[in-house]
């Protein structure tokens, strides 16, 4: 039988398992029926010899060997070691594989982004546009710890983007250049006209800050003697306000310096509302999301909780 693999995607976790692929009906005849399957499900646990399957199903010994028979002319089980017993040798038997199919010689297309395999569909949505031939393709734009900006803030939430960068290593390639940089540095060398993922909010991220207007929930940016005075998001669909400082905005726009390209927006409030949004995308995308069509403009607000009472933000809720 010709052995390929068999990979299942649960969410967060990724796992892969040897299959032996079937291509002849007469080998699919020789495994069917209720005992050879029984045989091969104890034999896909562990290895066994025929008396000891015998004993355990409660059956006639040769009635084992018949089926034993079989399953080793059809390739789906073979000798795994052999052991004297009693004067005699006792053959133990194990599957060839966790895992059998059936394979019709049709059906195979040329892949173009061997990544996008393992990622759901949604996130193929989401991040359709930051993935090219299976290599990522954009920036992630953090606030610099310096202080910097019309806030005169010094960013404490760029490392959170250090989580968002091994949740996407699992579906695409590293960039040959360096994917992560500081705000200044990308106004600095006018790299706006880039898919750029947001990690921040308008008071410690300057692209954060100049995108604000786009937003379908956008941050309250209020001018004062000191500069601004950030007031929390506001939502124009539901004119909702959300002022908690674990509260935080996940967001897709069209980049409104190159409309080819996408910006996705991870912010909050205050920094631990900014982990909320990554742990958002990173940890519970499913249910963040969820009503997510692929269209140009999306966004939802985040509001971060601690459920195992450590202190940290660790679950979240989706608004809007």
């Amino acid at each position: 039988m010709d052995k390929k693999l068999l990979l299942k995607d649960e969410g967060n976790i990724q796992e892969v398992k040897e299959i032996s692929i079937m291509k002849d009906s007469q080998q699919l005849k020789m495994i069917l029926g209720t005992l050879s399957w029984k045989i091969l499900t104890l034999l896909s646990k562990k290895e066994m010899y025929p008396l000891e399957i015998a004993r355990q199903l409660g059956v006639h010994e040769q009635k084992v060997y018949f089926h034993i028979r079989k399953l080793a002319k059809a390739g789906a089980i073979t000798v795994q070691r052999e052991e004297k017993k009693k004067g005699a040798t006792a053959k133990y038997y194990r599957t060839v594989s966790p895992a059998f199919g059936i394979e019709f010689p049709s059906g195979y297309k040329p892949i173009q982004n061997m990544c996008m395999l393992s990622i759901d569909e949604q996130l193929q949505k989401f991040f359709k546009e930051f993935i090219v031939n299976g290599v990522f393709d954009g920036k992630i734009v953090v606030g610099s710890p310096q202080p910097h900006g019309p806030f005169r803030t010094s960013a404490r939430d760029g490392h959170y983007a250090a989580h968002l960068a091994l949740f996407m290593g699992q579906f695409a390639k590293m960039p040959a250049e360096f994917a992560v940089k500081l705000d200044v540095d990308v106004k600095a060398e006018k790299e706006e006209k880039n898919n750029l993922i947001l990690v921040g909010g308008p008071g410690t991220n300057l692209l954060t800050q100049e995108v604000n207007e786009y937003l379908p929930i956008k941050f309250i940016m209020q001018s004062s003697e000191q500069g601004f005075l950030l007031g929390g998001l506001s939502s124009k669909k539901t004119s909702q306000i959300y002022t908690s400082d674990v509260s935080g905005l996940v967001a897709k726009i069209v980049n409104p310096w190159d409309e080819t390209k996408r910006i996705v927006v991870l912010a909050g409030n205050k920094a631990v509302g900014t982990k909320a949004c990554v742990i958002a995308l990173t940890n519970f995308w499913k249910k963040t999301l969820q009503k997510y069509r692929g269209e140009d403009t999306f966004a939802v607000v985040i509001h971060g909780f601690d459920l195992s009472g450590d202190g940290k933000v660790d679950s979240i809720e989706v608004n809007e």
